[in-house]
């Protein structure tokens, strides 16, 4: 006896989501999770989570912050980057600022990207007793920009009663910046001042990760922090240096980005030397 065609159709329709739940909902999901337990990957699967004295300390693959109860770094560690995700590494949060290069002029109570990198470089140059400035940086840790007008300029990241990093620009006398004053009828003009073309604080160190979870650092910006870690553990720096190049992991197949540092596993093989 042949079935109604509508019939058919939902018998049909019946058998495949049966197979389909049967192929993809139970039996494909069990195999992942067969081959995520075979040795050598159960612990990739795992989160790759990094013990210490038995106790789980964190994850090779989310980084994390060395800092006091008042947020401010421990010398005797080395110190990760910048993260957006949340208050910091949170990977529940993970994200970015979503602020670009042109993001240089502060708002209130939300400074620009460029004065938070500027702050970051100016602190870290603190720490670290390097010189921390930057191209487009004020003395003072903000963002260089000016509002241009015929007969003036304004340091719109300098709020008075500051005063301005520059007395003239152009020929033009610079103002501190009034609070709540409209400066977007100027031009807007970063200035380059004098800093080195290659600040002496990388990169990474003042910016944040697209993840915001990144647990790595560059051998340039570990390499930076060998002089303070290894006199607040009165190692040499020699043996500070080995424990950085062993901790250091190639480019990936050889070519693929750049030479990276884990910073959780680094600050462990310090507490165990």
């Amino acid at each position: 006896m042949r079935l109604p065609t509508w019939l058919a159709q939902h018998l049909a329709a019946l058998r495949a989501l049966v197979v389909l739940t049967i192929v993809l909902g139970l039996a494909y999901p069990l195999l992942m999770v067969a081959v995520a337990r075979i040795p050598g990957l159960s612990g990739h699967a795992d989160g790759s989570l990094v013990a210490r004295d038995g106790k789980h300390v964190g994850s090779a693959l989310i980084g994390q912050s060395f800092t006091d109860a008042q947020g401010n770094p421990l010398k005797q560690y080395f110190q990760s980057r910048p993260s957006a995700a949340g208050k910091g590494y949170d990977p529940t949060s993970t994200s970015a600022s979503n602020l670009g290069p042109e993001n240089i002029v502060d708002q209130p109570g939300k400074p620009s990207l460029l004065t938070q990198v500027c702050g970051r470089s100016k602190a870290i140059g603190e720490f670290e007793h390097v010189d921390g400035a930057r191209p487009y940086c004020t003395p003072g840790g903000v963002g260089a920009v000016l509002a241009v007008y015929p007969d003036h300029a304004v340091s719109v990241n300098e709020a008075c009663p500051a005063t301005p990093f520059i007395t003239r620009y152009e020929g033009r006398p610079v103002e501190c910046a009034k609070p709540g004053e409209n400066y977007s009828t100027g031009v807007t003009t970063p200035v380059r001042g004098n800093a080195p073309a290659r600040p002496a604080v990388p990169a990474d160190a003042v910016t944040a990760s697209a993840s915001g979870l990144d647990p790595d650092i560059s051998v340039a910006y570990a390499d930076l922090q060998i002089p303070r870690v290894a006199a607040a553990r009165g190692l040499s720096q020699a043996q500070v240096r080995r424990l950085v190049q062993e901790h250091t992991d190639g480019r990936t197949l050889g070519f693929v980005g750049e030479p990276a540092v884990n910073v959780l596993e680094l600050n462990l093989a310090l507490d165990r030397s």
